[in-house]
């Protein structure tokens, strides 16, 4: 197998599509290397305020951006743990959302699983008619399933769940926010949370949440919340822009390259480069399908596709496995499907600081071996 970075033209870099963690810029790493500074001074207070504005703009919030020293898996717990109740109803059609009901259920609380089939989105109808029952006070759903490429209708479950006062929404976009539209004060989301390792394309090893009031209000009073993820203490830090234990000060540094990256990009360009990237892999499978017969599909249907990250099944005879085996020896990284999928199909994160152009370099190399293989 060869090794990774392999030898290209110029740094390599352009050649790592996994749905995470992605590449991150040769810039945006080196900014890592900057000396420590003490994390409770003037320096700090700083640096939080720079971040801050970007991460506003990247939520489409007024509110305060939470950051948590830990995985977007941290602040999903920390979204249970604040703001359930009597009960989480949990929408499930992929593995994360799983991994929402599986939260609740480790943090005691009862949980409902609305299950769809992870080929379809949730249909709002049925969350309002599962509401309707009282036995609810909180709703858990996956806005880009990293899993499928499923791209949840959020908007519209929001919309429903405002019907019911005191219902609160809770929004896992890891693999959405930065590489897909979401706003999170417009659409009114409760609680809302990603990780920097995906479209921000960034180190693994932080989390951004932003909370509405409601949701602030219900931390205030919610029992066994713990202490590390206690929404209302760091908010009450994020006040004198600090963090409520020693945040991940290097992190922290490359966030503050990158959300200038993003800035100069601009968020509906962003937004719109990488649609156009996922524009472009749904219709290399089609074509693949037209013009070399192959009996490829793109997993998610039409209408609920993530811009950040596609799930593309095989035809009978390849094996993902080795599919991803072959194409990195090629030089280039993509995944497997995910769990039970992991046999039948490959996934392509076409997210963070890819392009068109080097989106179709891979889509090249990838259409070479499967050919070659079928």
């Amino acid at each position: 197998m060869a090794a990774f970075p392999p030898d290209s033209p110029g740094d390599g870099f352009g050649r790592f599509f996994l749905p995470g963690p992605t590449e991150v810029h040769p810039e945006v790493l080196e900014a890592q290397l900057l000396p420590m500074i003490g994390h409770r001074g003037d320096q700090i207070v700083a640096l939080m305020g720079e971040i801050q504005e970007g991460l506003r703009t990247l939520f489409r919030t007024e509110k305060p951006v939470f950051l948590s020293t830990s995985s977007a898996t941290g602040l999903m717990e920390a979204g249970v743990r604040n703001g359930v109740g009597r009960g989480l109803l949990a929408l499930v059609n992929g593995a994360f959302s799983e991994r929402f009901a599986r939260i609740g259920e480790a943090c005691g609380f009862p949980v409902e699983r609305m299950e769809t089939p992870w080929d379809r989105p949730h249909d709002p109808g049925e969350v309002a008619r599962r509401l309707g029952t009282g036995r609810f006070d909180a709703v858990s759903v996956v806005h880009s399933e990293t899993s499928t490429g499923m791209l949840n209708p959020v908007e519209e479950i929001a919309e429903v769940v405002h019907d019911f006062s005191d219902v609160l929404l809770l929004v896992d976009s890891v693999s959405g926010v930065g590489g897909a539209p979401l706003y999170a004060d417009k659409w009114g989301l409760d609680f809302v949370l990603t990780g920097s390792q995906k479209a921000l394309a960034l180190p693994p090893g932080l989390s951004f949440g932003v909370a509405s009031d409601a949701m602030a209000a219900r931390s205030e009073r919610a029992p066994g919340k713990g202490l590390y993820f206690d929404l209302t203490e760091h908010a009450r830090q994020l006040e004198k822009l600090q963090t409520p234990s020693t945040p991940a000060l290097s992190l922290m540094y490359a966030l503050r390259v990158q959300l200038a990256r993003i800035r100069a990009e601009g968020i509906e360009a962003r937004w719109e480069r990488h649609r156009t990237m996922a524009e472009r892999t749904w219709a290399w499978v089609d074509e693949l399908r037209d013009r070399r017969g192959l009996e490829l599909s793109v997993f998610a249907p039409a209408g609920h596709r993530s811009p950040t990250v596609t799930c593309i099944q095989l035809p009978t005879g390849l094996h993902g496995p080795r599919v991803v085996a072959e194409l990195r020896n090629r030089g280039y990284v993509i995944a497997t499907g995910y769990g039970e999928m992991k046999g039948d199909s490959i996934r392509i994160g076409h997210m963070g600081e890819h392009d068109v152009e080097g989106l179709e370099r891979l889509l090249g190399e990838l259409e070479v071996e499967l050919v070659g293989k079928e």
